[in-house]
């Protein structure tokens, strides 16, 4: 159950990120994007907008539902159909069908 609710979250998240990235303002103008000018990556003062601050929030949640989901798989992987039989004690072994065998008269 916990794991489809946090599967249905990471999609959810996954959407919000691709439409928080879309929605940002291109810093790359070639090759003079390393050079000193302001629209370098984070700019000359760093990630100030709403935007940045909120891609970088949902990109947190992004990854700590990520490493969430893996552990809840990995635990689950490791769990074996063995470990759920349950041993039954009033199981009785039938009784034996198979006639004794007689003893025949063999002559010397």
């Amino acid at each position: 159950m916990t794991t489809s609710l946090l599967l249905i979250i990471q999609i959810v998240l996954v959407i919000i990120l691709v439409i928080a990235v879309l929605l940002q303002k291109s810093s790359s103008i070639g090759l003079g994007a390393y050079s000193g000018s302001n629209e370098s990556v984070f700019g000359a003062k760093g990630p100030n907008s709403f935007l940045a601050k909120a891609t970088f929030t949902i990109g947190f949640l992004f990854v700590i539902n990520t490493i969430t989901l893996g552990y809840m798989y990995s635990q689950s992987a490791q769990a074996s159909v063995v470990d759920n039989i349950t041993e039954d004690t009033n199981i009785v072994a039938p009784a034996a069908t198979i006639p004794p065998i007689s003893e025949t008269n063999t002559t010397k």
